[in-house]
């Protein structure tokens, strides 16, 4: 066997590989002798029908059957002789069998790329320290009064007016159709000036009344959020049902127990503090992890293999598909395509396959092992972040020997970001709130 490497670029390759002539012929005999012990041909006793006759009967069989085994067991041996670290999937054209000629196919490879020792140390890092404000419990505690509060039709006789919650029953047309993303509703909860469907289908309800009927045209923007309706011009035949009050709870010791396991607001006030703690520090951690990348990448120049790009993508998408399903829709439904999505994010994921190459040859490049003290302390983490019993997460990763390999990674990466953060300098500041650095600005 004969084989040849072509660089496309220095992570992409086509391998030329070559199979003799004679080694072909042997494999096809191989096969006919191995068919002919075994194959039933009407007129001759089993193991006598001539190879003529097998090949006129079988011959499409055995050649994809043969090109299959020979393009399998060729392309293994080409990758242990040219000692190639190949990702993802190759990209093969197999060619027709032939015992005239030599078998030569092309086969396009992406291999990891060659990244030379990164230079980590002495970066100097901004650490911002975010402290939790009672402004900010206020807000979170006014949130959760809005998410309860209870929705009562007014009692006086009037339209309705910008600021009202009204329930309406609506239909869109297009071009005096109905249109399917905009299909019949009914008992719609709507706050009028909030713009949920379009602010100027929020004018439209002004000066309504229950009982009113009223047509509503929109012209829907390019940029819609929608897909379904980005750009098109609908009719909505609505009628209003009712006008309605927001009615807000007090903010005390019943809304506190309304929430699950808390006896006093003092309780919940706490549990809302030390979430926002929580949220802060994963914060400022994501903060200083994008200024390590930022900076490793600058200074660390490669190519990326595309395959590995699209896994990264793909794994994007489906988390996207599990959250838009988690909210009980579909892609298609939010006006998302797959196609749509992989234009927007393709970036996004090649920025985090870069990331992650470059933490893998810190991790090499400094020889950083774990320890089973760490990996145990990783399993404790997971249970108390989801919630969940510690062995089952430990059986989770313990049954699947490639989910427990991503794990152990996903911990060494940690340790070469912590690694990066001991050798920078490190420089704590208290971000201003945007009131004040807005005040600041315009005095």
């Amino acid at each position: 066997m004969q084989v040849t490497v072509e660089d496309l670029n220095s992570v992409k390759k086509t391998l030329h590989i070559e199979i003799p002539k004679d080694e072909v012929v042997r494999e096809l005999d191989k096969a006919y002798n191995d068919l002919k012990k075994k194959a039933k041909v009407k007129g001759f006793r089993p193991g006598k029908a001539p190879r003529s006759v097998l090949e006129r009967l079988y011959k499409n069989d055995v050649h994809a059957d043969v090109s299959s085994k020979i393009l399998q067991s060729s392309f293994i041996d080409a990758i242990q002789e040219t000692n190639l670290n190949i990702v993802g999937n190759p990209r093969i054209d197999p060619p027709e069998l032939s015992t005239e000629k030599p078998y030569k196919y092309k086969a396009t490879v992406e291999i990891m790329p060659e990244i030379a020792d990164i230079d980590y140390k002495g970066l100097t890092l901004k650490k911002n320290i975010y402290k939790v404000k009672n402004e900010d419990i206020d807000s979170q505690l006014n949130m959760l009064q809005k998410s309860m509060a209870q929705h009562t039709p007014i009692e006086e006789d009037r339209p309705a007016k910008d600021g009202d919650m009204v329930l309406i029953d609506y239909e869109g047309f297009k071009d005096g159709k109905p249109f399917e993303p905009t299909g019949k509703t009914e008992n719609f909860t709507i706050k009028i000036g909030d713009g949920r469907i379009l602010k100027e289908f929020d004018k439209g309800l002004i000066s309504m009344k229950p009982g009113d009927n009223k047509e509503i045209k929109v012209k829907f923007p390019k940029d819609y959020a929608d897909n379904n309706l980005a750009g098109n011009e609908i009719t909505f035949q609505v009628k209003l049902n009712e006008i309605r009050k927001e009615v807000l709870p007090e903010i005390d010791d019943e809304l506190a127990k309304k929430m699950g396991n808390y006896q006093t607001i003092d309780e919940l006030k706490n549990d809302i503090k030390s979430n926002l703690e929580q949220g802060y520090t994963k914060r400022t951690e994501q903060e200083m992890n994008e200024q390590i990348f930022e900076a490793l990448i600058s200074k660390t120049d490669f190519e990326v293999p595309e395959s590995l790009v699209d896994n990264e993508l793909e794994g994007i998408i489906s988390e996207a598909e599990r959250s838009f399903a988690h909210q009980g829709k579909s892609m298609e439904e939010l006006g998302f395509t797959k196609e749509g999505l992989s234009e927007k994010y393709r970036e996004t994921a090649e920025k985090q396959v870069r990331r992650h190459l470059i933490l893998g040859k810190i991790i090499n490049q400094e020889k950083l092992t774990l320890e089973e003290e760490e990996i145990e302390t990783g399993f404790k983490d997971m249970s108390e972040s989801y919630n969940y019993p510690l062995e089952e997460i430990k059986k989770f990763y313990k049954q699947d020997k490639d989910k427990l390999a991503l794990f152990k990674h996903t911990l060494l990466e940690k340790r070469a970001i912590n690694l990066i953060i001991d050798d920078s300098t490190v420089k704590e500041v208290t971000p201003k709130a945007k009131k004040e650095a807005a005040k600041k600005k315009t005095g």
